[in-house]
């Protein structure tokens, strides 16, 4: 699709000004929605854990209080940032930066449906690990710049935390190439042809939940978001930012919690395969649905599975939470991948032959 806008582009303009046209509508056609429904999924959010703690949730503003993100942007957006005296300012300023900017970047090889994706390189997996792996930098920055040993406590125990599941997540992943042979996301979807018996989710159930734990320690989601512990170390690593510059911290949390619902959608779910693919009936009953549609579905349910856990789950301790990556998901990923390693070998069930 853009292709075909920098050809027309190319038509009456010059080259480099139809280049630089069509890379600006690829990122505002990538990162608007996201900013949209990262806005509305912090309502989703108060919304549903009102509604398990019998709770009416925000409804003021707007019918449904569906006016409460706009209302909240706003309040971010007229607050002063205030700087701390000590701090180092550019530093201060860099580290949000550091903490949207590869959580909106790694969408960029994210497929939403057959060939609709920025950009659809051969090492999509490698590059989304890559990209989300700089996120650590944003808080240690925010930590160290703030001068502050409070912040600097929590940006050291977010650092470790998030280095530690990354770790485990990167095994996860590594069970799904040796499965679908390749790193190209769209080829990993298409592998998963022939219905829901075919998706890598049945082989890897295992992975699928180490996945889905990591990504939750990794966008310090309760039980794990000790970083921001009130009891312990008052809001961790972005206890001094105020205004919009807190508000980002909070952009990247959801825009990566987001990424991360693709992902495992992507790599363990089909992707945007119908669920019905190879069931006589059904099959030609919701071949009308649109490939992105079934894609928003399973994202929508990961989603809202965050938000069931934010509402249940007790906050872990820190010596707990570093015992279960270490000893339990990193060493669980090794044997898996040694289990997926003989299943290749025997050529086990649908998805190795």
């Amino acid at each position: 699709m853009f292709d075909a806008i920098q050809a027309f582009l190319s038509g009456f303009l010059y080259d480099w000004l139809a280049i630089t046209i069509t890379l600006v509508l690829q990122a505002v056609a990538v990162i608007l929605p996201i900013m949209l429904v990262v806005a509305w999924l912090t309502y989703a959010e108060r919304k549903v854990i009102g509604f398990m703690q019998v709770r009416m949730g925000p409804n003021r503003v707007g019918p449904l209080g569906l006016l409460q993100p706009i209302a909240d942007a706003l309040k971010l957006m007229t607050k002063e940032v205030i700087f701390p005296a000590q701090s180092n300012k550019y530093l201060f300023i860099i580290a949000p930066v550091l903490a949207i900017a590869p959580a909106v970047a790694a969408y960029a090889v994210i497929p939403f449906s057959e060939g609709v994706v920025v950009t659809d390189i051969n090492a999509g997996v490698l590059y989304v690990l890559a990209v989300s792996s700089i996120l650590v930098y944003g808080t240690i920055v925010a930590g160290w710049a703030s001068n502050s040993k409070y912040a600097f406590l929590g940006a050291l125990r977010g650092s470790a935390q998030k280095i530690s599941y990354e770790i485990a997540m990167g095994f996860a992943l590594v069970t799904v190439l040796m499965i679908a042979g390749s790193m190209n996301l769209t080829e990993i979807v298409n592998g998963q042809q022939g219905g829901m018996l075919n998706w890598y989710l049945l082989p890897l159930l295992p992975m699928f939940f180490v996945y889905f734990i990591s990504g939750l320690a990794e966008t310090n989601r309760t039980p794990f978001d000790v970083i921001e512990g009130e009891a312990e170390i008052v809001a961790g690593f972005h206890v001094d930012y105020s205004g919009m510059t807190f508000g980002v911290f909070m952009l990247a949390e959801y825009a990566m919690m987001i990424l991360i619902s693709f992902m495992a959608s992507i790599m363990f779910l089909g992707g945007w395969l119908s669920p019905f693919e190879g069931i006589p009936g059904l099959e030609a009953l919701f071949s009308w649905v649109p490939q992105l549609a079934w894609l928003s579905i399973k994202v929508a349910f990961l989603l809202f599975v965050f938000l069931w856990l934010r509402a249940t789950f007790p906050r872990y301790r820190y010596d707990q939470l570093m015992r279960l990556g270490w000893k339990v998901l990193i060493p669980l990923t090794i044997v898996w991948v040694f289990v997926v390693g003989a299943m290749k070998y025997f050529d086990f069930g649908p998805w190795f032959n």
